[in-house]
């Protein structure tokens, strides 16, 4: 067999063996991503009342009685955020209580209460479970569906080099089969959707378990590369509304944590004298030119301070901004002092990057034509698969799985070990499932040596 043939059907087995236990779940991730392409427009529909509509009250409150009103109508749930939007959406408080739960409770422009929404039921919040975490969550599931968007990136830089190694692109002469044909459509799309799919994916794995971590981690210990630092710790709740780039951050202290109360962290303490009101931090807010969209995000103690932020990946319908216009600042909970401020140029290479990368990912960077590229190439991607499956049942006999003919280890396995070192580095979780199955391999080779050698053995 010569030499560049068998580095052809090394790649063919790798592809077809990866093709076979991730596409299910790459169907389903891309299936769920194309769900939540859309939720802004399919909220905008479901809960048009809650987000556009008026109570049945026309007295005017304010926003801090409107919060009283709130809390003494959901027992047991306190406010945590407020997400204060622009043209004709209503304003969003986030309530939860001491299990966790959480609620959506919106109030019209006399700041009376429109209604009220379960969190975990939303579109956006069920698309998004599903997406990222397959409604299982766990780090087991997050590692999984990391995974998957791994060994797409091999399927799709494997594909590419067999389409033109197989001469797909050539034009064949004699009869062609059904078989040639979903060949020939299924290398020509996911040659043509390569490129865009691998960024899309990319851009997707700030969010994931092991890289999205370590992601963060470079960006926090490389300033030059992330953004300037205030404090770094580990993420302690899910805050969504922050940007990307500094959600990790640990908030400064207020100045003046004079006022020592016992309260839930996080939850609005309105009998808390010293601290400032809701009312007041907004027009705090609107002094120091912070126009709507934003979000504030309670203390989560009694030296904590008020986070307000704008951002650019907030999942919430309504509150995305340009990147440009990201920001996160922070506003003693005691004075209303604006304390320090951090907004897209104080930024990095990678803050920068996927600042712009995750809105390109979820579609709504530049508007529409982003939704429908994105709608396209997840569609041709979806194709792709179902070729692959064709192709595959086209030459299946029956009773066995057909793989490709496995190729004797040599020479040609050099090339291809170092793509995949390299393809390693670049997705650690991908080189650690490498390592896993050339564990397995070794075993397997170990044991089909011991037993012809027991056969092989002469009989005394």
């Amino acid at each position: 067999m010569k030499s560049k043939k068998r580095f052809y059907n090394i790649f063919w087995r790798w592809h077809f063996y990866a093709g076979i236990f991730i596409a299910p779940l790459l169907i389903t991730l891309t299936i769920s991503g194309i769900g939540y392409l859309f939720y802004t427009n399919v909220e905008n529909q479901m809960y048009d009342h809650l987000f556009f509509g008026d109570s049945t009250k026309s007295e005017n409150v304010s926003i801090d009685e409107a919060i009283e009103n709130a809390e003494n109508q959901y027992d047991g749930y306190s406010v945590t955020k407020l997400i204060v939007l622009k043209d004709d959406y209503n304003t969003r408080f986030t309530m939860t209580n001491t299990e966790g739960d959480q609620k959506y409770v919106f109030i019209d422009d006399h700041n009376q209460i429109v209604g009220s929404q379960n969190a975990a039921t939303t579109y956006s919040n069920v698309m998004r479970g599903l997406h990222s975490s397959l409604f299982v969550g766990g780090t087991v599931v997050n590692y999984l569906v990391e995974l998957a968007a791994c060994w797409a990136i091999f399927l799709l830089v494997s594909g590419v080099y067999m389409s033109f190694k197989g001469k797909v692109f050539k034009r064949q002469k004699g009869t062609k089969n059904k078989r040639q044909d979903h060949k020939k459509l299924h290398s020509i799309t996911g040659t043509i959707i390569a490129i865009p799919m691998v960024i899309l994916i990319f851009t997707g794995l700030p969010w994931s378990a092991l890289m999205g971590n370590f992601i963060y981690s470079t960006a926090q210990s490389h300033p030059s590369l992330g953004f300037t630092e205030l404090n770094e710790v580990p993420p302690t709740s899910d805050i969504n509304e922050i940007p990307w780039a500094t959600r990790k951050n640990e908030a400064p202290t207020s100045s003046d944590a004079h006022a020592h109360h016992n309260g839930m962290a996080g939850m609005s303490n309105m009998t808390d004298s010293n601290k400032i009101s809701v009312q007041q931090l907004m027009e705090k807010v609107d002094e120091s030119q912070i126009s709507k969209p934003y979000s504030i995000v309670y203390p989560t103690g009694e030296d904590g301070v008020y986070t307000v932020s704008k951002g650019s990946n907030t999942g919430v319908t309504g509150l995305d901004v340009s990147p440009y216009e990201e920001m996160t600042t922070y506003f003693d909970q005691y004075s209303g002092k604006l304390i320090s401020k951090v907004d897209y140029e104080d930024y990095g290479i990678l803050g920068k990057w996927f600042t712009w990368g995750i809105p390109l990912h979820e579609g709504h960077l530049f508007g529409w034509p982003n939704k429908i590229i994105n709608l396209l190439v997840c569609l041709a991607f979806l194709t792709v698969i179902i070729w692959g499956y064709k192709m595959w049942l086209d030459r299946k006999m029956k009773g066995k799985l057909s793989a490709p003919p496995k190729t004797p280890i040599g020479k040609s396995f050099v090339g291809f070990i170092i793509l995949l070192v390299i393809l390693g580095i670049i997705m650690p979780l991908f080189g650690l499932s490498l390592i896993v199955i050339a564990f397995i391999e070794l075993i397997i080779y170990l044991l089909q040596k011991n037993k012809n050698s027991n056969i092989n053995e002469p009989i005394r």
